[in-house]
Parts: structure tokens; C-alpha cells; sequence
């Protein structure tokens, strides 16, 4: 059986649902993943996620080479046996967060970066490596060239680098049953030099990746599907440059990345709007960082896309910032307020509102619990808010997202759309 399969397309838009077939399970999209970067969603336990209808945590390449590292875990017997989460797993590549060690900041080195760097590292980073300052207390560095990224730890300084074939060595001893090329992640205000240098680099990378995926058996017994990304910053012509390049190598999926997907909606928009037209229709669809707002969900989805994650849902929560529907927010916030989705629990004014936090929202915490208890909680610090608060932004997203499963099944996505983004 292949990886995915279209079930239901919509009639007015680009919208479709499917199954994604793996392992360990399979995965109804459009979905939303948690994000459990260091083998846990924050606050979370693994059946937490499955009582609020998770189908797929997406943890982090990264943080978990740098601890408890791979080795670990390939021992321990895989990531799903690691963490207890018997669910499917999508790791990234690292190469976002690597990128993000410099600022996303394309940098001439300064004289003091050179200074730090000692001759063992300048042998370690190529001759056309480049330098970005890191901004980190430790005053570390990101070398970047042809063949890979050197880097520092942000947690100890220590040294490490990472190329398409370690990258994907790493995942495989992770044992998610989905990973991802490793690539160079673009600022958005990348001139168009400094994009076309880095999509080279990145389209060269995504083969060698491809190459090394299929070099490898399966160390965990199952089969690990392999994602290409299209990368491109915000120029036209070099998204859907790469959009072409990634589509024409025969990855299992195709995922949408780069600096602004997600926390630029104008910006993703119009990036859909170029590459989705160029991309294989067959395969699973990946925006890479969406989720910050509940109403940025459809506008993905509207153009064709399966599959997004975010760490907004879950960071939000923990500090006071819950989802609620429209009809809650028309009704509880004031008419000039951002149309957010979203209120914020720590305010003086829910400490004697006795009510759920969304009385639309049928979530475990909203059935159970006052906004005034939630508010004591955040007030007195207490570790019980930011699992009550987390359990509720991702319940709100689950349900909104098998809803809106239902409704493109029933070729009613658009009259859904409007009833969340036409009522306050």
C-alpha cells in the first residue's frame, strides 16, 4: 500500500481529504501535529495526546542529537519506544533550527567571530564556509558551505556539524516513520543572490538525502518515508524554481518551508499560491510552521495542503494564551480587539468568571474547569496551567480539524470556512 490516498477532493477549492498509511498508524488529513520537539509535548504525557485525538507528534532532529542523542534512542529501541508514543512521528531535519543558531542573518564575519574561531575549527569548516554571528550567550558559530553546517550547541557550546547524509543517518536511528531532507532554511529578506546560493545549496542537498535515505535499510524493521523541501524565500521565480527541482525527484511527500511559511500568512499565501500548481497531486502536502491562528488552518488547507505543524498552539498555552471559537471571542472580547481566536486567561478580569473557558468547546478542561480557576493557576504559577491550558488549545485544534475533515467529505469546506471567519 502507498503512503497516501485522496478520499474526498473539494468541488470550489483546492481542499481535499486523505489517509496517510504508516506503521504505526494510519493518519486522516488535513491534520495538525503536535510538536513534541524533545520526545515530549510540553506538559503532555503520550496518553494525553491520544485521549485528545492526536494522530502524529513531530519531534526535533536538533535538540535530540544534542541530548539524550541519537545512539541513545536508537538503543533504547526508536523514538515511539523512547517516549512511550506508539502513534506515528515526523522528525524534521534540524536544518531550520541550525540556521536559526545564526538569526537567519546572512552576515560578513565580523573580526571578533574570527577570533573565536580556533584553528581546529577552521579545519573543520571548508575553505567557502560562511560565518553568522549566533545569538546565543555562548558566542558560538554556524559555518555554512557546499558540503554542510558546522555549529555550536546552544546548550554547552560544544562543537557539532551536520550534512544531508548525517542528517539523515540521525532520523533513521530515530526511527520516525516520516523525515525530512535537510536543507537551508532562507530569510525572508534574502536578496535574490544570497536565495539562489542557498536554494543550490539546498536542492544539491535534498538529492544527496534522497540518496543516503535509500543507501540505508530501515534500522527499526519499518519503512521511514523521505520528504523534499522547497525552499525559495519570498522570490517568485525561485519557488517555483525549486518547486519543479523537489518535484521532480521521487520524494515520498513534499513539504513547503522557509523563514516566513506560517508566521507570514500574506507571505505563505502567496507562496501556495506559486509552487502548488507545480507539485505532484499524489503525494502528501507539508506546510512547514502553520498553526499560529486557527483561521490560517483554512487558508492552507483551501490551497491543497495535508499536513502543517506549529509550536505557537502548545508556547501560547503556557502562558495564558487559550483558543476559543468565534461566537466566544465576538462575546468576550471587544469589538476593536485583532481577530485572534484567542483570549488571555492571566487577565484581571476572568479571576471571578465562574464560567468554561470556551462554552462552544467540549474539551475535557472546558467541561471540568471556570476561566477563574485556570486564571488562580497561571496567578499562583502553578504546573497544573499549562497542562489544562495546553490539553485545551490542542483539543480545540483536533476537533477543529475532524470537523473540517467532515466537511470537505460533505463538499461544504467553503460555507465551513465562512462560519469561522464571517461570525465576529
Amino acid at each position: 500500500m502507498s503512503l497516501f490516498e485522496i478520499t474526498q477532493t473539494d468541488k470550489k477549492t483546492s481542499a481535499r481529504a486523505g489517509v496517510l498509511h504508516t506503521a504505526h498508524g494510519d493518519i486522516a488529513t488535513p491534520c495538525f501535529m503536535p510538536v513534541g520537539t524533545q520526545a515530549t509535548v510540553k506538559s503532555l504525557d503520550p496518553q494525553d495526546l491520544e485521549h485528545l485525538g492526536a494522530q502524529i507528534v513531530l519531534s526535533n532532529t536538533y535538540h535530540l542529537h544534542l541530548r539524550p542523542g541519537e545512539d541513545i534512542i536508537a538503543k533504547a529501541g526508536g523514538l515511539h519506544r523512547f517516549m512511550q508514543w506508539n502513534g506515528p512521528i515526523l522528525t524534521d531535519s534540524g536544518g531550520f533550527q541550525v540556521f536559526s543558531l545564526g538569526a537567519q542573518k546572512k552576515k560578513k564575519a565580523s573580526r571578533a567571530t574570527m577570533e573565536a574561531i580556533t584553528p581546529q575549527e577552521a579545519a573543520v569548516a571548508p575553505a567557502d564556509a560562511k560565518t553568522d554571528d549566533i545569538a546565543n550567550d555562548q558566542g558560538a558559530l554556524v559555518a555554512i558551505d557546499n558540503d554542510g553546517v558546522t555549529f555550536r550547541s546552544h546548550i554547552d557550546g560544544s562543537k557539532h556539524r551536520f550534512t544531508p547524509e548525517s542528517a539523515t543517518d540521525i532520523q533513521h536511528k530515530l526511527g520516525a516513520d516520516i523525515i525530512m531532507a535537510f536543507d537551508e532554511c532562507t530569510p525572508d529578506d534574502a536578496n535574490d543572490a544570497s536565495a539562489r546560493e542557498a536554494l543550490a545549496r539546498t536542492h544539491a542537498w535534498a538529492k544527496r538525502s534522497f540518496a543516503a535515505h535509500h543507501a540505508r535499510t530501515p534500522l527499526h524493521g519499518y519503512p521511514q518515508y523521505l520528504f523534499g523541501i522547497i525552499q525559495g524565500a519570498q522570490h517568485k521565480n525561485l519557488r517555483e524554481e525549486s518547486a519543479r527541482f523537489i518535484s521532480s525527484l521521487p520524494f515520498d511527500g513534499i513539504a513547503i518551508g522557509g523563514e516566513s511559511v506560517g508566521y507570514n500568512m500574506d507571505a505563505t499565501k502567496d507562496i501556495l499560491e506559486w509552487v502548488m500548481p507545480l507539485i505532484p497531486q499524489d503525494v502528501p502536502h507539508y506546510a512547514m510552521g502553520v498553526g499560529f491562528s486557527p483561521l490560517d488552518i483554512f487558508e492552507v488547507v483551501e490551497r491543497g495542503i495535508d499536513m502543517f505543524d506549529c509550536v505557537s498552539p502548545t508556547r501560547m498555552a503556557r502562558n495564558g494564551s487559550l483558543f476559543v471559537h468565534p461566537q466566544t471571542f465576538a462575546q468576550t472580547e471587544s469589538k476593536s480587539a485583532p481577530r485572534t481566536l484567542r483570549l488571555n486567561i492571566t487577565n484581571a478580569r476572568f479571576a471571578t468568571d465562574f464560567g468554561p473557558i470556551d462554552p462552544h468547546c467540549a474539551c475535557s478542561v472546558c467541561a471540568t474547569y471556570s476561566r477563574a480557576y485556570v486564571h488562580h493557576l497561571f496567578d499562583a504559577n502553578e504546573l497544573l496551567a499549562y497542562r489544562l491550558a495546553t490539553l485545551h488549545n490542542l483539543s480545540f485544534l483536533m476537533t477543529l480539524m475532524k470537523n473540517m475533515r467532515a466537511a470537505i467529505a460533505a463538499g461544504s469546506f467553503l460555507s465551513f470556512k465562512q462560519e469561522w471567519t464571517q461570525s465576529f
